[in-house]
């Protein structure tokens, strides 16, 4: 599939289904609760090593016990699948450390 087609909501429910993140317009929002700070920072940690490999990186809202995912490709403005496989590992990773979603 072409990495810069901008995809529709019908078109992320599938394998948005599985995470927290919801198709908003021209990105996706997902956000995840943590216990404290530090394990909010850790999580965040573990998903900008994995936003550097796939060269695709969110913004983000960082608090105590929460962090705020807005996945968007800014290249073309809006969701591509770049974006679904970013949601697609972050759940991974908040799956692995014990994030919740919020």
């Amino acid at each position: 599939m072409d990495g810069r087609r901008i995809l529709s909501p019908d078109e992320t429910a599938d394998d948005l289904a599985s995470t927290p993140f919801r198709h908003a317009g021209d990105h996706l929002r997902g956000a995840f609760a943590t216990a404290d700070f530090r394990s909010a920072v850790q999580f965040l940690d573990a998903v900008a090593v994995v936003a550097d490999e796939l060269r695709h990186h969110p913004d983000v809202r960082l608090g105590w016990g929460r962090v705020e995912f807005l996945l968007s490709s800014h290249d073309v403005g809006g969701v591509t699948v770049r974006d679904v496989a970013l949601a697609e590992r972050i759940r991974a990773i908040a799956d692995e450390q014990g994030a919740e979603p919020a």
